[in-house]
């Protein structure tokens, strides 16, 4: 199957917008068990969340986060795209304070 790309514009300095990828990583391991494994700007995710294998990689740039995962195929795709576009842009939205999103997924 092939790969789901996605790109979210980034206004944060860029250890800022890792922390908070970092901590997206992290809700995704406590509400699907993703894992994630850092190697400088990048990171590889691995696991299953919903019952769909998700394989993927991404990078935080200086102006976006950019990657790629597992394609969960055409009934899924679009809402796979949607989730990831609108779950990163809200951990890197600069006008919220990391602590205000993360109380807001508890």
């Amino acid at each position: 199957m092939g790969m789901l790309k996605f790109e979210v514009p980034n206004t944060l300095p860029v250890e800022e917008a890792r922390k908070r990828v970092e901590a997206l990583l992290a809700y995704w391991n406590r509400k699907y068990g993703i894992t994630a494994q850092w190697s400088g700007a990048k990171a590889a995710m691995k696991g299953k969340a919903v019952g769909v294998s998700v394989d993927g990689n991404l990078e935080v740039l200086g102006s976006k986060v950019a990657g790629e995962a597992s394609d969960p195929g055409m009934l899924l795709r679009g809402q796979a795209q949607k989730y990831l576009t609108r779950k990163f842009a809200e951990y890197l939205d600069a006008t919220k304070s990391l602590e205000a999103i993360i109380r807001g997924e508890d």
